[in-house]
């Protein structure tokens, strides 16, 4: 992210009817930790006072920035989950502050020391050079000295991402939990996949913001389905919010599932009683 600001100044002599637009830029990156001006200043419309944003040490009680970022998602003003770059601008945020902070380096004992002594000589640089000629599939015979050190960490070290949403190493994570499950409640006897289609639901419509929409009827009147697809594209937020209580209802009401006790009703549901599942989303 380079450094950029956008400012709006008085109607130019020439034409005063368009004001200019003066862009100041520059080489070195805008810091992305503990910047509480970076969303203000990229998202000027959203922050008219120039106020509000992320990390910001002068606030009396701390917040995080992912809490933040959920609670301008949840706003009456729909501003925020309606802007068309604002939320997938701070998804990435939190999905890089992720791959920073919960990648590890995992390496046998016996060569710890030696890969140590190894990580500490290098420079970002030569890693950088190295990531290049990994990426490109370059001819790795003629590396320097500094550049073979970097490339020999490849064979000794690996790299634990399983709290990266969404990466390799998360999917096997999830795997190992399933598998962790069957040595302790057995196997499950009952594999389901659950796809609510918030397009044809009139909750989702509802949710939304339709309030013409009358849930008591049993075939409620909806919007044409071009209009339909139109509103799942422009607001996601509701539709994650339409799928977690589609996923809720399911549980509680049909299989008998008590979330606030995390164990099954005394009822039971549909299929008796449940002991354990085991979920996930693509």
């Amino acid at each position: 992210m380079t450094a950029g600001a956008l400012r709006r100044l008085a109607p130019s002599p020439n034409d005063p009817e368009k004001p200019d637009l003066v862009l100041h830029r520059g080489c070195d990156p805008v810091p992305e930790y503990n910047n509480p001006m970076l969303l203000p200043g990229m998202y000027p419309t959203l922050y008219p006072f120039g106020i509000g944003g992320f990390e910001d040490k002068s606030r009396p009680t701390p917040l995080g920035f992912e809490n933040q970022a959920q609670c301008y998602l949840n706003l009456h003003d729909k501003s925020f989950r309606h802007h068309f770059s604002y939320l997938f601008v701070v998804l990435n945020m939190i999905q890089r502050r992720r791959a920073h902070l919960q990648t590890h380096f995992t390496v046998q004992t016996s060569r710890f020391r030696r890969v140590a002594d190894m990580l500490t000589s290098l420079i970002a640089q030569t890693l950088s050079e190295v990531a290049d000629i990994v990426e490109k599939e370059g001819n790795t015979k003629s590396l320097s000295s500094d550049q073979r050190t970097a490339f020999d960490l490849l064979r000794f070290v690996n790299t634990v991402a399983e709290k990266v949403p969404g990466s390799y190493a998360a999917k096997i994570s999830a795997r190992a939990d399933v598998r962790n499950y069957f040595s302790y409640f057995g196997l499950p006897h009952l594999f389901f996949t659950f796809n609510p289609c918030a397009i044809h639901s009139p909750i989702f419509q509802v949710m939304y913001g339709d309030k013409t929409v009358d849930l008591s009827a049993r075939f409620p009147n909806l919007v044409p389905a071009k209009e339909r697809a139109r509103r799942l594209a422009h607001d996601p937020v509701a539709a994650a919010d339409y799928f977690q209580f589609s996923v809720n209802a399911v549980f509680e009401h049909l299989l008998g599932w008590n979330f606030k006790e995390r164990k099954s009703s005394k009822q039971g549901g549909l299929l008796g009683k449940i002991r354990a599942f085991y979920g996930t989303t693509e």
